[in-house]
């Protein structure tokens, strides 16, 4: 078992720091990229539904709504998974920096306990 010493935890601290900071970026980042995909998917979706309520299926009645919503939904399905990856990637990046605030709080709690080891000596 090795010592760990205060500038070790204070090291370790300004790199989580640092990190916590990068991953904040990059979930930012990764959040617009997210709502604009979905802004689009959504426009997308709207525009095909709108188009299919002004026509009849082949047995001359209205489309249904879900009717409409299936053939809009397979007319989009590129946005659709855009949407869904963009989704996974916000997701990743959250919980990079929930990860990294454990890392945190984990350092500290180790920081305290050299420092009561330290004053007990």
């Amino acid at each position: 078992m090795s010592v760990v010493t205060p500038m070790q935890i204070e090291a370790r601290l300004k790199d989580l720091s640092r990190l916590i900071d990068e991953a904040h970026d990059g979930l930012v980042s990764a959040e617009q990229h997210y709502h604009i995909r979905k802004a689009d998917y959504e426009i997308a979706m709207a525009r095909v539904r709108l188009e299919l309520s002004s026509k009849s299926s082949p047995t001359g009645k209205n489309y249904t709504v879900g009717e409409r919503e299936d053939m809009a939904l397979v007319q989009n399905a590129n946005v659709h998974a855009e949407v869904a990856e963009a989704e996974a990637i916000v997701k990743a990046n959250r919980a990079n920096v929930a990860r990294l605030r454990v890392q945190v709080d984990i350092a500290r709690s180790i920081g305290t306990s050299v420092r009561t080891g330290m004053e007990l000596s």
